[in-house]
């Protein structure tokens, strides 16, 4: 089992940044994708951003330019957020991949107001 616990969240006005970190903790070994998800409300859930464990990282085209992800240890992944519009308000997810299974964890909220 893999544990994925975020932070980093909350309320920021528009065209400011925040860095959202997550860790993982339990059977850490041989997770492969960590990323992150957001979901708006009464929205699904969509990918923002995943890296993968040789560092090759994926955007969704609504975030590349001004998000960042990066992971600096098997288990840590972050997600900076620059140039914030309130359309990136939602709760963010982290994401992990551990042998075709995915974990999730519980996720935090971001506000961008206008």
């Amino acid at each position: 089992q893999v544990q994925l616990v975020e932070s980093g969240g909350g309320l920021v006005q528009a065209g400011g940044s925040l860095r959202l970190s997550c860790a993982a903790s339990g059977s850490i070994f041989s997770i492969n994708t960590m990323g992150w998800y957001r979901q708006a409300p009464g929205k699904q859930r969509e990918l923002v951003a995943t890296i993968n464990s040789g560092g090759r990282t994926n955007y969704a085209d609504s975030v590349k330019g001004r998000f960042t992800i990066s992971r600096d240890t098997i288990n840590t992944v972050y997600l900076q957020m620059n140039s914030l519009t309130p359309e990136d308000t939602a709760v963010y997810y982290c994401y992990a991949d551990r042998y075709r299974v995915d974990y999730w964890g519980k996720g935090t909220l971001v506000t961008v107001s206008s």
